[in-house]
């Protein structure tokens, strides 16, 4: 039982973003302000949890070993991704939706957006690099603990971390990468829930 809730625990994030990315606008107009606006308000809670998916499989003191220093490298590179990533989302997302809802004020509306976006995308280039060292440093965390049987989910996790870096959690890419996020997670929850061999 154990395992089926940490496995919840660590995947709702991921399949949240993912069903969110199904009604995501592709792009930001006066049209489709309003709803840009709205789904990043919603999400503003979400994008922070998928560090979660780190936090959990690791969950006990590290040890003054190597896996003690790659599970803290790991927690570091989550709590990176949560605050820089929740900086793309707050800029590029709720900033820039209100910004383009009142676009009547604006001749130019990619002209006054555009800034938003550069700053949201640094944010988010942080972020995404946090979760990438987050997925390497957790994944030697668990190689050390468990063996290869640690491999499947970190190699998921790294390749969907370099999918993320420029998919966001847009239809169809951004949408695939989060459901891998969510197996990744899954095999590493499950993992950590049996005995040792």
């Amino acid at each position: 039982m154990r395992s089926l809730r940490l496995v919840g625990l660590v995947i709702v994030p991921p399949i949240l973003l993912a069903v969110a990315g199904l009604v995501h606008p592709h792009f930001l107009t006066v049209g489709t302000a309003r709803s840009w606006q709205r789904l990043h308000v919603f999400l503003l809670p979400v994008f922070p949890l998928l560090a979660v998916g780190f936090i959990a499989p690791l969950w006990r003191r590290p040890g003054r070993d190597g896996a003690g220093v790659a599970t803290v490298v790991a927690w570091v590179g989550a709590f990176t991704y949560a605050v820089f990533y929740t900086g793309l989302d707050l800029v590029a997302g709720f900033s820039a939706g209100t910004v383009a809802r009142n676009g009547g004020a604006f001749s130019d509306l990619g002209a006054a957006v555009q800034p938003l976006f550069a700053g949201g995308d640094a944010f988010g280039r942080v972020g995404v690099y946090g979760f990438l060292v987050a997925a390497a440093a957790m994944t030697v965390a668990l190689c050390i603990r468990y063996g290869v049987r640690a491999v499947p989910g970190g190699v998921i996790l790294i390749a969907a971390g370099w999918s993320f870096r420029d998919s966001h959690i847009f239809w169809p890419r951004g949408v695939l990468t989060m459901l891998a996020i969510a197996l990744g997670f899954a095999l590493s929850a499950r993992l950590v829930s049996r005995p040792r061999p």
